[in-house]
């Protein structure tokens, strides 16, 4: 809390009448929290609050904030309003993150601590890019090798632990866990994503190239669509529809691609645009808004339909480059992370920081861009630390530090990605390996 929100810094003579009752509401909670605090006997917090919001006049000791939660309570909604468990498969992972409800929420996902590596696969340079198909059960990996690997992640499981497969899907799971190893690009791939209903890979390259693999056919090894472009590409991000992609290259304008037709569509106010490349794209599930960064160090949210900017977060992370932004499920909150090694939660209808999440080993600027990313569940943020090659991990909703796990690479982790559907995730470093790692239930 800062001054900020001090009661003699508010704009009393606002013209706004909506604005002064936020402002008289403000001071009267604050008032009750002091209350309440000198109530309960913790003179020196309550005390250190009135002197930060400059409380006045003094406030006396009360319990009335403790009658007013009580008989707010009876007026709560019903669960039936309330965040609901997904269920993708089988699996049941969790509301996913509300602040709004957070009193109410239990971690129900494993600690990332507590995962292991389940399989390990090789490339013959640094392998830098990677993703989950949505359903969980595919990863693509690619290298600078310019190959892509796709792996199944059942055979994988299988590998590591035959003992424990079901024996009705024995039959299945024999065979390598690499499905398919794709060879159409002539430089570096920089980024992988599956298409979100359709069995396609889509892949770009520093070849100024972005493929599109039909992945239902076992034999074919190159690409039957081509986007080109006049910059190596740098991330894009398939619309949830699958019918348009965003895409950044090494040049600061987005680029909308219609996916059937390949015509390409960009904001038509170049002052919207970022000034500096971009390095993540991301659509929100219900593809209203998708948001961006930027060396630059701005953050920016965008219309879905207009494709113009409707708002900007400027130094997001205290002018330092900005890694990767990803919505949260209900599309309240966008997790970033800086060159900093600092990770933000945002809340979009406030444009403000709710957490910061720090603590990672890096001190300084790092040398590369490194991923923030939610868990399946919303429980923890995930964030790979240079320093130590380890994965950093907190609790989303109080920041609270989790126990660090050595990520077991030779190299630099250049990208992390952590499966939408189970307790898993992927890393990819420059010692050339990809890591699949999985959280197993024990057995008793």
């Amino acid at each position: 809390m800062t001054n900020s929100n001090s009661f003699n810094n508010a704009s009393h003579n606002e013209e706004d009448p909506d604005t002064r009752n936020i402002i008289k509401s403000r001071e009267f909670m604050y008032r009750l929290i002091i209350s309440q605090l000198f109530y309960d006997g913790h003179q020196q917090l309550g005390q250190s609050l009135a002197q930060t919001v400059l409380a006045e006049p003094a406030c006396s000791p009360s319990d009335r904030l403790f009658k007013i939660v009580l008989a707010g309570l009876e007026h709560e909604p019903e669960r039936k309003d309330r965040p609901k468990n997904i269920a993708i498969g089988n699996n049941q992972i969790g509301p996913g993150l509300d602040l709004e409800f957070e009193t109410d929420s239990s971690t129900i996902a494993p600690e990332p601590a507590l995962y292991e590596t389940a399989y390990v696969t090789s490339h013959k340079g640094n392998c830098r890019a990677g993703c989950f198909s949505n359903d969980g059960q595919l990863i693509a990996t690619g290298s600078v090798d310019a190959s892509i690997k796709i792996l199944d992640v059942d055979r994988m499981l299988a590998k590591s632990a035959p003992d424990e497969l079901d024996p009705s899907r024995a039959v299945e799971q024999q065979g390598h866990p690499v499905i398919r190893t794709l060879y159409d690009h002539m430089e570096e791939v920089t980024c992988l994503e599956f298409h979100p209903k359709e069995p396609i890979l889509c892949s770009g390259s520093k070849d100024h190239s972005i493929k599109l693999f039909d992945i239902s056919k076992p034999s074919v090894k190159k690409a039957f669509k081509t986007i080109s472009e006049c910059e190596p590409v740098k991330c894009f991000s398939f619309h949830p529809s699958g019918d348009h992609l965003l895409v950044a290259t090494h040049h600061p304008i987005i680029r909308l691609y219609d996916v059937n037709t390949l015509q390409c569509f960009v904001c038509p106010f170049s002052n919207q645009q970022h000034t500096q490349m971009v390095t993540s794209l991301k659509w929100s599930l219900d593809a209203k808004i998708f948001a961006s960064c930027s060396k630059d160090g701005a953050i920016k949210l965008w219309d879905g339909v207009s494709n113009r900017c409707i708002n900007t977060f400027a130094k997001a992370h205290d002018g330092f480059d900005i890694c990767s932004v990803m919505f949260s499920r209900n599309g309240k909150y966008l997790l970033s992370a800086g060159k900093n090694s600092i990770c933000k939660l945002w809340e979009l209808s406030t444009s403000r920081c709710l957490i910061a999440y720090t603590g990672a080993g890096t001190t300084g600027k790092q040398e590369y861009e490194a991923q923030a990313v939610f868990n399946h569940s919303e429980d923890y943020v995930l964030f790979p630390d240079e320093a130590t090659t380890s994965l950093c991990a907190w609790n989303s909703r109080n920041a609270s530090r989790k126990q660090l796990m050595s990520l077991g690479h030779n190299g630099a982790v250049r990208l992390i990605a952590h499966s939408p559907t189970q307790a898993a995730f992927l890393t990819c470093s420059d010692d050339f390996r990809a890591r699949f790692w999985y959280r197993r239930t024990p057995t008793l």
